[in-house]
């Protein structure tokens, strides 16, 4: 796989069609019968909410760029795979498998075409810079010690908690300010400080 920075975007939890997501819509509740707002995100439908997700995916990622989806694609089966898919714009998306990915991990209907690329762990090196993508993250990973950052999603971290000790950082959209992929470069900046 040979990736260039200035093209290469990340993220992860997209969820597409996971209505517990979705504050309106959602059938989760907390202890004393509200929604859970902190697990969920802000948008009253759930085809809100994949709306918003392919136009922002759409409108930062080029179709010649590179998208590395770090697990948890969609929901709904093998179609969903395949909807979601045609409707990002990105010829070349990676998928780190996640644990509800497991349509795309069983190759059921073959979905596996629709990606350039799936794994459940990758090591890439984008100029100077080393990263380890694994959907769950990991607490001591190849070259830790030595700068290299380790990008993984699964958490819904937001804020601060985005980043956990030493390099390591969830790009999942719920921690994306503006509910978008990373690119690669504000990746960089932000974990080369820690």
């Amino acid at each position: 796989m040979k990736i260039k920075a200035d093209n290469l975007w990340l993220t992860s939890d997209t969820h597409y069609m996971h209505k517990n997501l979705v504050r309106g819509v959602t059938s989760w509740r907390n202890s004393e019968g509200q929604v859970p707002v902190e697990a969920v995100r802000d948008f009253e439908t759930l085809e809100e909410m994949n709306e918003r997700m392919v136009e922002n995916i759409n409108y930062h990622v080029s179709a010649d760029d590179w998208l590395i989806h770090i697990g948890d694609w969609s929901f709904g089966g093998f179609e969903m795979v395949e909807e979601f898919r045609s409707k990002v714009n990105c010829k070349n998306v990676v998928l780190i498998l996640g644990n509800h990915d497991h349509h795309i991990e069983n190759n059921r209907e073959n979905v596996r075409r629709v990606f350039s690329h799936v794994a459940h762990y990758e090591e890439l090196k984008v100029n100077d810079v080393h990263l380890v993508l694994c959907h769950y993250p990991i607490i001591s990973w190849n070259g830790m010690q030595k700068g290299s950052f380790m990008i993984h999603g699964h958490q819904h971290l937001k804020g601060d908690a985005r980043y956990g000790e030493g390099r390591r950082m969830d790009v999942g959209l719920c921690g994306s300010p503006e509910f978008r992929p990373y690119h690669i470069q504000e990746v960089v900046d932000f974990l080369s400080a820690r």
